[in-house]
C-alpha cells in the first residue's frame, strides 16, 4: 500500500454553526421573503460542497453559482431545480446541460434568450440590469416578444451600492419594480447581503445573500447579526533568535531593535496572505498577539514570538481574520479576503 498522502501545514477551520446561524439571521431579516445563498467561487472560498450541505440542513432551498461547472459539482447534494447559474447559457453545451439536469439558467441578454428558445425553452430566471451595468437585460429590451415567451421562475436585478447610502439604490429599486410589473414571473429578487438591510421594499420573494453568510459585514446594520465563520491557521516551521540590527525578509523592511525571538510560519502570498500584510498583520497563539515582521514571502511569513515563549515548532497559530477588521486594516475587500485563501488550506 502507498503511504498516506501528506497534508499541507495550513488549515481553514470553518464554524459550521456560525454559517448556519448567519443564514437563519439573514432569512429572518428578509421578512416574508426567503433567503437563498450565493455559493459561487467555491462557496466564497470555504468549499462550496460543504457550504451547500450545511446551508441545506439549515433550511436554505435556493443556491446560485456563476458557472455551469460549479453547478455540476453540486448535483449529488441538492435537487437540480434548487440551483441557478448566474452567467446564463453561453454555449449550446450549456443549454444541453441545463435541459438534461434541470439546473436553471439566469438569462442575461436577448442572445441568451434566443439560445434558450431554440432548445425548447423551459423554466429559467431572468436578470435585468437596473444600473450596475454588468450582466443583465437592458430595460429597453423587456418589451421584446421573446421575453414574454420565457417561463420565468425568478426575475432578478443586482444592486450596485447596497452597502452605501446611495441614491442609486432607490433608482434601481424603482426600475426593478417596473420590470416586475412588465414581465410575468413567479418570484422576484434584488437584495444581496447589504440589500437585505435596506428593508422590505428591496426583498421581493427571494433575497440573495453571499458575503454575510460567510462572516462578512457589508454594512453596520448587519453587524449584530453576523458571526465569524472562517479561522485560518498556519504551522510554525522554525523558531530563531535575531540580534539587534538583524533584518527580516526580502528588502530588509524590518530591523530588530534588540535581541528578539521570532518564528517562521508556513504561509505566504501563494496562499492568499498577500504582501499588504507585511509589517502589518497579526496572528495569535492562545491569548498572545504575534505581529508579522518584514515582508510576506510566497510560502513563509515571520512573526514576533516574544509573547509566546512556549510555542514550539509544529504548533499552530491563528490569523487575525475577522473580515470587517481585516478589511479595514489591509485595504482588501472582505470578498477578496475570503476568495483569495488558496487551495493549500485544508478546509
Amino acid at each position: 500500500m502507498p503511504p498516506e498522502r501528506p497534508g499541507y501545514p495550513l488549515r481553514l477551520t470553518i464554524d459550521a454553526a456560525a454559517l448556519a446561524d448567519n443564514w437563519r439571521a439573514l432569512d429572518r431579516l428578509s421578512g416574508s421573503a426567503s433567503a437563498a445563498a450565493a455559493v459561487k467561487a467555491d462557496g466564497y472560498g470555504l468549499g462550496a460542497r460543504r457550504a451547500v450541505q450545511l446551508l441545506w440542513a439549515a433550511g436554505c432551498r435556493t443556491f446560485y453559482v456563476a458557472h455551469w461547472a460549479e453547478a455540476a459539482e453540486l448535483l449529488d447534494l441538492v435537487p437540480a431545480e434548487s440551483i441557478a447559474v448566474l452567467h446564463g447559457p453561453m454555449t449550446v453545451q450549456d443549454v444541453i446541460f441545463a435541459k438534461a439536469t434541470g439546473v436553471r439558467p439566469v438569462i442575461n441578454s436577448l442572445a441568451q434568450t434566443s439560445l434558450w428558445h431554440k432548445a425548447g425553452g423551459g423554466l429559467c430566471d431572468l436578470m435585468v440590469d437596473t444600473g450596475i451595468n454588468r450582466l443583465g437585460l437592458a430595460m429597453a429590451d423587456l418589451a421584446d416578444p421573446t421575453i414574454a415567451a420565457l417561463s420565468i421562475d425568478t426575475l432578478h436585478s443586482h444592486l450596485a451600492s447596497a452597502d452605501d447610502a446611495s441614491r442609486l439604490n432607490e433608482v434601481q429599486r424603482e426600475r426593478w419594480q417596473a420590470a416586475c410589473r412588465q414581465v410575468p414571473h413567479r418570484r422576484s429578487a434584488l437584495a444581496n447581503s447589504a440589500g437585505i438591510a435596506l428593508g422590505e421594499g428591496y426583498h421581493g420573494q427571494l433575497t440573495r445573500p453571499g458575503l454575510a453568510l460567510y462572516g462578512g459585514v457589508p454594512c453596520a446594520a448587519l453587524a449584530p447579526h453576523i458571526r465569524q465563520v472562517v479561522f485560518p491557521e498556519a504551522q510554525l516551521i522554525q523558531r530563531r533568535v535575531l540580534q539587534a540590527g538583524d533584518t527580516v525578509g526580502y528588502n530588509a523592511t524590518f530591523t530588530a531593535p534588540a535581541p528578539l525571538e521570532v518564528g517562521v510560519v508556513t504561509l505566504g502570498y501563494a496562499d492568499g496572505y498577500l504582501r499588504c500584510w507585511s509589517n502589518l498583520g497579526t496572528m495569535r497563539a492562545g491569548g498572545a498577539e504575534l505581529a508579522v515582521l518584514g515582508r510576506v514571502s510566497m510560502d513563509m511569513t515571520v512573526i514576533d514570538l516574544s509573547a509566546a515563549p512556549d510555542l514550539v515548532e509544529g504548533d499552530w497559530v491563528t490569523l487575525d481574520y475577522s473580515l470587517p477588521d481585516a478589511a479595514a486594516k489591509s485595504g482588501l475587500s472582505q470578498y477578496e479576503l475570503l476568495t483569495s485563501l488558496g487551495r493549500r488550506f485544508q478546509r
